[in-house]
């Protein structure tokens, strides 16, 4: 009966021995093939890309910022006023839109933009036109005085408006 009992626990050891490889083996083999996996997705990744460069080329690279607005048109980016008189007559408040407000300690800025796209920013105090000059600003909008006394104001929803005080 011992010796029985002794073949029957050898046969159970080697059984259970196999199996124990087994599952090593495979765990092995999984791992094997993610890494082929792997692979290969990388590969067609490569592929993928190349033929994206093939058919598009090489971008060409823009001379000038595409963010500087036109601050890479001019050499300042405070326009003056002074080129000619045919350009003053057309500047009205109307025609612009305003598009940034600068307000430093110092000094203070908005930027307007016309509908060509030309923006235009004038400091505290100067004059957008004869007889309207831009005298205070807020967080949203901008005013500007006329001649006779009264103040037009506009905001970024491009609203003017004519008020006798502000």
């Amino acid at each position: 009966m011992n010796f029985s009992k002794i073949i029957i626990l050898f046969v159970l050891f080697l059984s259970i021995i196999q199996n124990s490889y087994s599952d090593n083996h495979d765990k092995k083999n999984i791992v094997d093939q993610a890494k082929e996996i792997a692979k290969a997705a990388a590969e067609a990744q490569a592929k993928a890309e190349q033929n994206i460069k093939n058919e598009i080329g090489e971008e060409e690279v823009p001379l000038n910022d595409p963010f500087a607005g036109n601050a890479a048109q001019s050499s300042s980016g405070i326009t003056n006023f002074t080129d000619s008189s045919e350009e003053k007559k057309k500047l009205t408040l109307n025609n612009f839109k305003l598009v940034g407000i600068i307000s430093g300690q110092f000094e203070s800025y908005v930027s307007l933009a016309d509908s060509s796209g030309k923006v235009i920013t004038i400091q505290l105090f100067q004059e957008l036109e004869e007889g309207l000059k831009f005298v205070d600003l807020r967080l949203t909008e901008a005013i500007f005085e006329k001649e006779d006394g009264k103040y037009m104001v506009i905001d970024f929803k491009n609203n003017v408006k004519e008020v006798d005080e502000y």
